[in-house]
């Protein structure tokens, strides 16, 4: 489903109940729901699942787990409990499920997050993923509408896993770089969120399905402003561009162009990195959107923690397009 399908099918439906505890709904397409408990804590509620994008049951498992606690850490959250989701066809058999479970484990281990239950059922499709709670403190939360004129926007993993998830599949990647690949999904975005919220960032995204552009789009959009990009070559992973060039790319990126394209201004974009900007990805890093005066401090820590960082661009005041990428 693309982001113009879930907007169609949100049309019509009444509204819930205002209730005073909730602090992000669906309506800011942020990425998690947060309930406030009390003046310290809220809780933070998200669910995500998906089918295999690599081969490796275990593998496949740990990149599940990656992707659905990214949404917490997006909201400057700490995670702490989750539940499992299995869609599973009877043809693969018990040992694939098992690996694909002690994947899932080792990332939630990994996470510091507890495996309190979960549910499974029979489905010719397998498909993966978690519904994860955790924690915030609402005066240091994280959301997609805090951008601010003038603030730098950084990027916490390198783009282009769609694209090299496609290749993969045509059996066209090297096994070093499916290991490149495979580890970035993995890892966590735990030591980028803590860093932001530690140095007093207050806006975040984490870029995964509808891709830079499409996530970027949302939280200009909510902020009220626009976000001028310059683009370059080390924002991608090895070869993304070359396998774009040759149309390795996913359909979700044709739906990321077609219902974000409108929002975006290109100025000396070439064709492929256009593609890889829209590429859909799983377990994205985190998009920042920093103060200037907070930018030095977040940098080292990001150095210190061996946490990969690039600054994309700064907020500017609204525009006539939400983003402006510049070639």
């Amino acid at each position: 489903m693309g982001p113009g399908d879930l907007r169609n099918a949100l049309k019509g439906l009444p509204r819930p109940a205002r209730d005073p505890h909730v602090l992000v709904d669906q309506t800011s397409l942020d990425d998690a729901g947060v309930y406030r408990l009390d003046g310290t804590t809220a809780l933070v509620q998200t669910v995500d699942f998906f089918t295999p994008v690599v081969d490796d049951p275990y593998d496949y498992g740990r990149i599940a787990g990656a992707n659905a606690l990214s949404d917490v850490y997006a909201m400057g959250g700490r995670p702490l409990t989750a539940l499992a989701l299995v869609c599973f066809p009877d043809a693969l058999g018990p040992d694939v499920l098992r690996e694909v479970l002690r994947g899932g484990q080792d990332t939630m281990r990994r996470g510091r997050t507890a495996i309190v239950g979960g549910h499974t059922v029979r489905d010719p499709e397998l498909k993966f993923g978690y519904s994860v709670t955790g924690i915030v403190d609402p005066e240091r939360m994280l959301t997609n509408a805090q951008a601010r004129a003038g603030d730098r926007l950084v990027l916490t993993k390198p783009l282009g896993t769609g694209i090299l998830a496609t290749a993969l599949k045509h059996r066209k990647l090297a096994p070093a770089l499916e290991r490149k690949l495979v580890t970035q999904m993995a890892t966590l975005n735990a030591a980028a969120s803590a860093a932001a919220v530690r140095h007093g960032v207050r806006s975040a995204t984490d870029v995964t399905g509808f891709g830079l552009l499409g996530h970027a789009t949302q939280m200009a959009q909510e902020s009220g402003v626009t976000f001028e990009l310059d683009v370059r070559p080390d924002w991608f992973l090895p070869r993304t561009l070359e396998f774009a060039e040759e149309g390795e790319v996913a359909g979700g990126l044709n739906r990321n162009r077609e219902f974000f394209g409108p929002h975006v201004r290109l100025d000396g974009v070439d064709a492929a990195t256009m593609l890889a900007l829209f590429d859909p990805q799983t377990s994205g890093g985190l998009l920042l959107a920093v103060p200037e005066r907070r930018f030095a401090a977040l940098a080292a820590t990001l150095r210190r923690g061996r946490v990969w960082a690039k600054v994309l661009g700064r907020a500017a005041r609204a525009g006539r397009h939400p983003v402006v990428v510049s070639g």
